[in-house]
């Protein structure tokens, strides 16, 4: 593997970002506010304060990357 075909392949995909994030936009919605809600104030994230929005998200990245790549 040479090191032109991995930069090459990391620009294919931050390219196609606007995309995938445009197709997940209802689930992007839902995991920012849960992460907002849950860092209220002076409040830290904690780890799977949000897991279910954010397994959702990842879900619909997943599912518009494969229809991406076909």
């Amino acid at each position: 593997m040479s090191l032109p075909n991995v930069w090459s392949r990391s620009r294919e995909k931050i390219r196609l970002f606007p995309e995938l994030f445009a197709e997940c936009a209802g689930e992007a919605a839902v995991y920012g506010k849960c992460v907002a809600a849950t860092t209220a104030g002076r409040l830290e994230l904690k780890k799977d304060l949000c897991v279910g929005e954010f397994d959702a998200l990842k879900s619909c990245f997943t599912r518009a990357a494969k229809k991406k790549a076909k």
